[in-house]
């Protein structure tokens, strides 16, 4: 697929994670995943922000907490919207909490930070110069973006009042539309829509992202958002993982269509990897549920 430049408004765009320590954060993600970085803050700063690339586009970035934040580290999920402020506008009006207020990060863009109200943190992006990450899919790059929630309902109802998101059941699993994305993506990519619906996942195209319920018994989970990287090999993955002191949380497993795992790097920040398998598309989808 060719190189992206921009998304539409409901689609998750861009992801980063924010370290305590950010330039171990660096080494790790740089060796695991082959990751060129560039610290494009400017000279005698003392934050850092590491730009991630692949083939000189960016895919995601490295940078340290914001000030009084606690010190935990996270995987954070950015949605593209053509306003910050309407968007604002709109989570307050369903029942969600502003986090940070919408403000612009020099000329690359506006943005802001929200909870939903469960309590899963997100950020919107209105874009200026930085339009998202630039190549997706890729080994080593954003595949997919995840919402962990107790309340499925209240969460349809949230994500569909603030980006006219709808769901679709699929292979045991329920996922976030957005109506026209699918024709987005058919414009960059002719005949994708005929190449999916003959893989038997018609109606793929316009998925954003997925939604994981968070079992009962997790009770100390907190709802969050997800991120999910695309990789060529998820056991050989796991094991590079642990050379270079992060934590297998989950073993790599097969669930449909893909072979996966969870990771957690040296500080703590956990992500998906997953492999594209097309020949786990018939597991069963209490096997899809239980994995």
């Amino acid at each position: 697929m060719p190189e992206r430049d921009g998304y539409i408004p409901g689609v998750p765009c861009w992801i980063d994670t924010s370290q305590p320590d950010p330039e171990t954060a660096a080494a790790f993600y740089r060796a695991l995943f082959g990751w060129e970085l560039e610290d494009v803050m400017p000279p005698g700063s003392p934050s850092k922000y590491y730009m991630a690339r692949i083939r000189g586009g960016d895919v995601a970035a490295i940078g340290g907490l914001p000030e009084g934040a606690p010190a935990i580290a996270t995987w954070n999920t950015y949605i593209w919207v053509a306003s910050v402020d309407e968007a604002a506008a709109r989570v307050v009006a369903a029942g969600g909490r502003t986090l940070t207020e919408p403000f612009d990060v020099t000329d690359a863009g506006r943005m802001a930070v929200f909870a939903d109200p469960e309590g899963a943190v997100f950020s919107v992006w209105q874009a200026g110069r930085h339009r998202g990450a630039r190549i997706v899919n890729e080994s080593g790059s954003l595949n997919f973006n995840g919402l962990n929630t107790r309340d499925v309902a209240a969460a349809k109802r949230f994500y569909g009042a603030v980006f006219g998101w709808q769901t679709l059941s699929m292979a045991g699993a329920e996922l976030w539309t957005l109506p026209g994305y699918g024709d987005h993506l058919e414009e960059r990519d002719p005949g994708l829509r005929e190449r999916t619906a003959q893989m038997g996942a018609a109606g793929f195209e316009d998925v954003v992202a997925s939604i994981n319920p968070i079992p009962a018994e997790q009770a100390d989970t907190p709802p969050s958002w997800s991120v999910t990287f695309a990789i060529d090999d998820a056991d050989v993955l796991a094991e590079r993982a642990v050379e270079l002191c992060g934590k297998v949380v989950a073993p790599p497993f097969d669930a449909p269509w893909v072979r996966t795992t969870v990771i957690a790097d040296p500080q703590g920040a956990t992500f998906i990897a997953s492999k594209f398998v097309p020949q786990t598309r018939s597991r069963s989808e209490s096997a899809g549920r239980a994995a």
